[in-house]
């Protein structure tokens, strides 16, 4: 990679691990940002189905503190991240080898640990975060079997560390399938290097994902996406003086770093020959990109209906192919 110092020196000036540094820490202790009820999984939204009525349930049950923060703050992100992991599970049942999972920067690895742990060792993952309150949550519930967790930002799992480090020497040729849920826009918006640097670990013919927000064309659409987030969502699970303060302490630096999707498809695409949109939830949409259409429409194939209300939806229109 090119200029790679130049830009892990930029990662290391992110304000996910300067500025925003205590308020992630805090969270993910569960010492503050914490919702007064714990976000559910609405069932009306999704299939019924006893796979995925078991991951739904081991889910809920090892869910950390900053998960509760998260999907209190993002309407049906919830209910996303178990459609997300149902098709996963589904996909990995395709293929007669152990598929091999990358959750970057989705603090204590909720998703990934529960798919590890349900699939009886079908699925081999890896989650990271720079906080070690985060590795607490996800040790909590025992050593999980096949799941393995780096404590540190994305920048600095480098192919080094994964051929190193014993523990993650199963995943030194390569991820299946990466997830990248609201990572990047916590650094910069250099989304360019940010993914070539990242799709290094993804295998030949692997899946990208990725969960961000995402600037609008017209500002005032994005603030009525906003508003309708805040007070028509949010609101089920935090009082108005804790949604104020952290779109003080944290939206605000956090919006400098978003881009627009036009962007977003950009360097997605100048590192992957197809890219898709599978979800949209006001200002945060979820795309999916390979280089193998053949394995990213079997991916596709296994994913369920967004299950969100309509309301929140506003990019119909991109949740198609491109």
């Amino acid at each position: 990679m090119r200029g790679l110092d130049d830009f892990l020196a930029e990662c290391d000036r992110g304000p996910r691990i300067n500025q925003l540094t205590d308020f992630f820490a805090a969270t993910a202790a569960g010492e503050s940002g914490m919702p007064v009820r714990r976000p559910v999984v609405d069932a009306r939204l999704l299939p019924s189905d006893d796979l995925l009525r078991d991951l739904v349930g081991l889910h809920a049950v090892r869910q950390g503190f900053f998960d509760r923060h998260y999907h209190g703050s993002i309407p049906y992100r919830l209910e996303e991240e178990c459609r997300m992991a149902y098709a996963v599970m589904k996909y990995a049942r395709q293929f007669g080898t152990p598929l091999s999972l990358y959750s970057l920067g989705t603090a204590e690895g909720t998703m990934a640990r529960t798919l590890s742990e349900l699939s009886g060792g079908q699925i081999r993952s890896l989650s990271c975060s720079p906080n070690a309150e985060n590795y607490k949550c996800f040790m909590a519930y025992g050593e999980p079997p096949d799941a393995e967790f780096f404590i540190g930002p994305f920048h600095r799992l480098t192919k080094d560390v994964l051929g190193s480090d014993t523990r993650f020497a199963k995943f030194a040729s390569g991820f299946d399938v990466i997830l990248e849920d609201t990572t990047f826009q916590m650094y910069s918006p250099n989304r360019v290097q940010q993914v070539e640097f990242v799709a290094q670990h993804l295998k030949q013919g692997g899946i990208f994902v990725f969960v961000e927000k995402f600037r609008a064309h017209d500002d005032d659409d994005y603030i009525r996406r906003e508003y309708q987030k805040d007070f028509g969502f949010k609101a089920r699970y935090f009082p108005p003086d804790e949604i104020e303060k952290k779109k003080t302490a944290v939206l605000t630096t956090m919006f400098n770093n978003e881009v627009t999707l036009e962007e977003m498809f950009h360097a997605v695409g100048a590192h992957f020959k197809h890219c898709v949109m599978t979800w949209n939830s006001g200002n945060f949409c979820s795309l999916a990109a390979s280089n193998s259409r053949e394995n990213l429409n079997l991916y596709l194939s296994q994913m369920e209906d967004p299950a969100i209300p309509h309301e929140y939806v506003y990019e119909t229109e991109r949740l198609r192919r491109l």
